[in-house]
């Protein structure tokens, strides 16, 4: 039985900069990353694998460049890893994305049982949270997001039961296999990968696999399969802060003259 970890490459988001001209990403020089909720649900995979004798595919949708992020998954010892690659595959929203994951997963179900998906909540640069339930309504799988423990997997009766990390609150949800998951950062601490492991994945061969592999519609994949664009991307505008008095040399005279301020401006509700 498999579980497969859909993980991504994303830049670096302490280091995005974008172009005042154009209103897009600056990509030179910036580096990319696994993406940190992916990274945590890479771990809960092979937690998973190591409690219940799974077997783990890490798969990955993005240019040939992101085979470093599948070797990340190697070094961290998954049994089998796939990059997603095709320039058709590029500009893809979330529907188009969901749709070439669920493809490649419905692939992998035909040489061995898929049993769990699993996801980050999130990516940190859409941030949308709509991939992993669009690839559980593809594939008709159980959808339970926002996971922050697995209580139980039981293989047997086809049945998981999980936490829920909610707003103020937690659930206890068991739900039928095969099962789509999103995580969080409170699931689990990734794990580092031994040198060996390091050394041995910078040698590995990566599978790729493209749409001759998995001979999707190129009209309903990539940027011609999205129905949803990126028009504009801007820093939002914020106003310049302003000092008041020396809180240090006289801290009684500058709390004064912060509540006059804060009054002035009927901040204060008195």
């Amino acid at each position: 039985m498999l579980v497969v970890c859909c993980i991504k490459q994303v830049p670096d988001t302490t280091q995005v900069q974008i172009d005042p001209v154009t209103n897009t990403l600056v990509r030179e020089g910036i580096p990319f990353i696994v993406n940190p909720y992916d990274t945590h649900a890479l771990e809960e995979s092979l937690c998973l694998r190591d409690r219940y004798g799974l077997r783990v595919a890490a798969i990955s949708m993005g240019p040939p460049n992101a085979e470093a992020t599948i070797r990340k998954a190697i070094a961290l010892g998954v049994d089998e890893a796939i990059l997603l690659s095709d320039r058709s595959f590029g500009g893809a929203d979330t529907l188009a994305t969901s749709k070439v994951l669920s493809s490649a997963i419905s692939r992998l179900g035909e040489k061995e049982e898929v049993v769990l998906v699993i996801c980050g909540k999130q990516t940190i640069d859409g941030d949308t949270a709509q991939v992993g339930p669009g690839i559980a309504t593809r594939l008709g799988f159980t959808q339970l997001t926002l996971v922050d423990r697995v209580e139980e997997l039981d293989l047997g009766t086809r049945r998981i039961r999980v936490r829920r990390k909610l707003e103020g609150r937690y659930e206890m949800v068991e739900a039928r296999l095969p099962a789509m998951l999103t995580v969080v950062r409170e699931i689990n601490r990734p794990r580092y990968p031994a040198v060996p492991m390091r050394i041995e994945a910078a040698d590995s061969p990566v599978t790729m696999w493209n749409n001759e592999v998995l001979r999707l519609d190129p009209a309903t994949v990539g940027l011609k399969g999205s129905p949803t664009w990126v028009s504009r991307i801007f820093s939002p505008e914020r106003a310049t802060g302003q000092i008041i008095g020396d809180g240090e040399a006289d801290p009684a005279g500058t709390a004064r003259l912060m509540v006059e301020t804060l009054r002035n401006k009927d901040l204060l509700p008195f």
